[in-house]
């Protein structure tokens, strides 16, 4: 499998990093980004030792030229992101924030300084039940969970998917009932914050604020899109506009391109997701192999051609807002 390495003065560069700052050098990524050897991929059973379900983003060590070119043991991304810029298990947050809105140096110490209390969850964990009265909101660290609706005769429908770095449930800290539920669609790391900690930090700092509205109305953005995908689109173009946003957001979270990624998605959990059924669901993944956008194994499924995909769905990227973050605004 590729490993995506960088030149050693770059690596020099990133160890001498503070706070990140979302700018860039010299026309290279931005340095949150630049310092990471990513492979973001669900692998096929077997191809993970310890737990081929585990969904994570993988590095290898600090990036030295010798750790950069050895075939050192790879560690989720937020430990090595957290041992490289010094902000702790919060820092993939930190970075999802800065993706769409400037923060200080300051502001990023503030979020980095909350509070938690860390949460492994196996697969299948139910984190938030609707009708719930919370008064901790989780934030995705490592896997990937899901929002969910039950109708009164039993359906479901998935109604969001999360990604390392997602805030879960700041809702709850205005919202005092939960409103659907929250969980885990593989194994997944969670820092707990409280709401009261969190009220006082978007309170006391506007460019934190801020961002936590930006992040807000981003979700309502996909959530729009995904009402259109399920309303309008047929069921080809339906699957397809999917896969390419999960691969769009899993790059960006990564930060450097993808070369290929590994659906984290059963057949079921598809279907429940696109108001389809199981077996519909396996007609247009056998379709779209055929057009050669995914390769299959058993029952995962490889995204291989995003130009395919992007084809079939007529997708574009403007509801995720890739290029949201104004140079012109500069907290203080």
């Amino acid at each position: 499998m590729r490993r995506l390495l960088l030149d050693a003065p770059l690596a020099r560069r990133a160890r001498q990093a503070g706070p990140l700052t979302g700018r860039s050098f010299k026309g290279h990524h931005s340095l949150p980004r630049a310092v990471r050897t990513l492979r973001p991929l669900l692998p096929f059973p077997g191809r993970e030792r310890n737990n081929p379900a585990r969904f994570r983003f993988f590095n290898g060590n600090l990036p030295t030229a010798e750790s950069l070119m050895s075939n050192a043991p790879h560690v989720p991304w937020m430990e090595y992101h957290a041992d490289a810029l010094k902000l702790g298990p919060l820092s993939i947050f930190i970075q999802k924030l800065l993706n769409r809105s400037p923060l200080s140096s300051s502001d990023q110490r503030a979020i980095a300084a909350l509070p938690h209390r860390m949460q492994s969850v196996d697969a299948d964990t139910d984190i938030l039940s609707e009708g719930d009265h919370v008064g901790q909101c989780p934030i995705l660290l490592d896997g990937l969970v899901y929002r969910s609706k039950v109708a009164a005769e039993g359906g479901r429908q998935i109604v969001a998917l999360k990604i390392p770095g997602d805030i879960l449930d700041f809702q709850s800290a205005y919202l005092r009932q939960a409103d659907h539920d929250i969980r885990s669609l593989t194994s997944a790391t969670l820092a707990f914050v409280a709401l009261g900690d969190l009220e006082k930090l978007v309170l006391s700092r506007p460019a934190i604020a801020r961002a936590f509205v930006v992040d807000t109305l981003l979700e309502g953005s996909i959530a729009r899109e995904w009402l259109l995908n399920v309303g309008r689109r047929d069921a080809e173009a339906r699957l397809a506009h999917l896969l390419c946003e999960i691969f769009c957001r899993i790059g960006e979270i990564a930060g450097l391109p993808v070369p290929d990624l590994d659906v984290p998605l059963k057949q079921e959990q598809l279907a429940d997701l696109l108001g389809l059924t199981p077996v519909h669901i396996n007609r247009m993944l056998k379709r779209l192999e055929e057009k050669g956008a995914v390769v299959r194994v058993g029952r995962r499924t490889r995204v291989s051609n995003l130009s395919t995909l992007r084809s079939i769905s007529g997708f574009s990227d403007t509801y995720l807002h890739r290029q949201n973050l104004y140079e012109s605004y500069s907290p203080a």
